[in-house]
């Protein structure tokens, strides 16, 4: 029983770094496909899973097509109850949802201000008071996750879960712009960059060479903020 999983290019596509760690966390039988997020041929890849037309995209293994990443992380944590996916405690894994469901539908002025890279991190860049409005929600949230496992640090509600695997591309967002944060957050950051599974991410980033860099910015970048 194994997934077929549609992928952008790993340096840059923060939806599809989920997606991934959907499976590579949770040890699920997957086949990964990169398609031309940035090559341009994106469409024509994607059209034999119409009408899925983003990423991540995923086949099931009976054939049937999904488009979203709440949609396939719910539809995993049905078909895998023993995985461990989302949090074990009722209310925990309520809240887990919803930790998730805010991070699709928020934190707007981030990601447009702030796209995923893991190229290096930018020395120089000033926030705007959206940023710095979504930095504090943000804060408010994982302090919010974290009192349910009494631990101020860590991953977000104890074990790792879906949470972490959805806030992954923030981190990555606010150490590779050097983002003002608490040093807890920062702490927070910092695991979930330093996890193998997303260093191998990165590394497959650098497959695949860019000229232009999409996104660069008019600032010093120096190297990326997780060693090793």
């Amino acid at each position: 029983m194994t997934y077929d999983l549609y992928l952008g290019d790993a340096m840059f596509s923060s939806w599809s770094l989920r997606g991934w760690l959907m499976f590579e966390k949770f040890t699920l039988p997957v086949r990964s496909h990169f398609v031309g997020l940035y090559s341009g041929t994106m469409a024509a890849d994607l059209a034999p899973l119409a009408p899925a037309r983003l990423v991540p995209a995923l086949r099931l293994p009976d054939g049937t097509v999904l488009g979203e990443t709440l949609a396939i992380a719910e539809t995993l944590a049905e078909r895998h109850p023993d995985a461990g996916l989302w949090p074990a405690d009722p209310a925990g894994r309520a809240t887990a949802r919803w930790l998730c469901a805010e991070m699709t539908s928020g934190f707007s002025a981030l990601r447009a201000e702030c796209p995923m890279q893991l190229h290096g991190q930018y020395r120089g860049f000033t926030p705007s008071p959206a940023v710095r409005a979504d930095l504090a929600r943000l804060e408010t949230l994982w302090t919010h996750a974290h009192s349910f496992s009494g631990k101020p640090e860590g991953w977000l509600f104890g074990a790792y879960s879906l949470a972490d695997v959805f806030y992954t591309p923030v981190a990555a967002r606010i150490l590779g712009y050097d983002l003002p944060v608490s040093a807890a957050a920062h702490a927070y950051c910092t695991a979930l960059l330093s996890d193998p599974a997303v260093r191998k991410w990165r590394a497959m980033a650098h497959e695949v060479t860019y000229d232009p860099l999409p996104y660069a910015l008019d600032l010093p970048i120096g190297g990326w903020p997780i060693q090793g």
